[in-house]
């Protein structure tokens, strides 16, 4: 089966994915350990999800925090910024970082699983 991203573009008119993340995702780079890429299903039940709890916000999910609720998505109020969202958050709590790119939150990704990662099953 093909891993495919959500067609976030039908939910907010004129929206895509940047070619970074597009890159990566031609890539097959979609698991950094602690960081995962949401396939089509999983970020169609997450943006549902943060349309009914931050009604205010337009994100797009595109990754998960496996061991957490924390996950990163593209803010189209904020030129498609990316945001880290603790998700289930009380509205108005669930802001924890924002990225001036795709790049800089993919850095960050890459970096915790370097620096955290325990190899015990290889």
């Amino acid at each position: 089966m093909e891993w495919k991203l959500l067609d976030a573009g039908s939910i907010y008119k004129g929206f895509e994915y940047p070619k970074e993340l597009l890159k990566i995702v031609h890539l097959g780079l979609t698991d950094f350990d602690f960081w995962y890429l949401m396939d089509y299903e999983q970020a169609a039940w997450r943006i549902k999800g943060l349309q009914e709890r931050y009604p205010d916000r337009k994100l797009v999910p595109f990754a998960r925090r496996g061991d957490n609720d924390d996950i990163v998505c593209f803010d189209i109020d904020k030129g498609g910024r990316v945001q880290k969202i603790h998700d289930f958050a009380s509205s108005g709590w669930e802001q924890r970082k924002d990225y001036d790119s795709f790049w800089d939150w993919f850095r960050e990704a890459i970096d915790e699983m370097i620096e955290e990662g325990e190899y015990d099953e290889i």
